[in-house]
């Protein structure tokens, strides 16, 4: 069964809080797919992957590009899944489909935006009511991550 953790923004912003659980998933040996609704937003976050750190980047491309399949971080719009992700990021109201078909699915929501935080309680009760175990966590007021209930 997948591991599903729902990740609440409070403190920082998607675009610094996401690249460094991204490239941790990638340093583990993970494929990744970062999923959202908005073209836009995967257009900034395309720019973002390659610049977030001053000494390196995340290798990766969207499913608008050459060789999706073959990229180890894909940043797409739609629930298929070309390049075989092992973790799913689901982010600005993107819902889960197929759980069952990653080792883990993060639900990373912004707090300060009343329409994700709504996103993200119906599919952790939609989740919960499917079975699947689900763990949530919160930023503390230094911006980290610390595991709620």
């Amino acid at each position: 069964m997948s591991e599903i953790l729902f990740y609440h923004l409070t403190e920082s912003k998607l675009e610094d809080a996401l690249p460094p659980l991204v490239d941790r998933s990638v340093e583990r040996g993970k494929r990744v797919a970062i999923e959202m609704r908005d073209a836009g937003l995967m257009e900034r976050l395309d720019n973002l992957l390659w610049t977030f750190r001053a000494d390196s980047f995340l290798p990766h491309g969207t499913d608008q590009g050459e060789y999706p399949q073959q990229q180890p971080v894909l940043l797409t719009t739609s629930p298929d899944n070309p390049n075989r992700a092992d973790f799913r990021f689901l982010i600005g109201g993107a819902q889960a489909t197929a759980p069952e078909s990653y080792e883990r699915l993060i639900f990373m929501f912004d707090g300060l935006d009343q329409a994700q935080v709504e996103s993200a309680r119906a599919e952790w009760r939609r989740l919960k009511g499917e079975g699947h175990a689900l763990t949530y966590w919160q930023q503390n007021s230094a911006g980290k991550w610390e595991k709620k209930g």
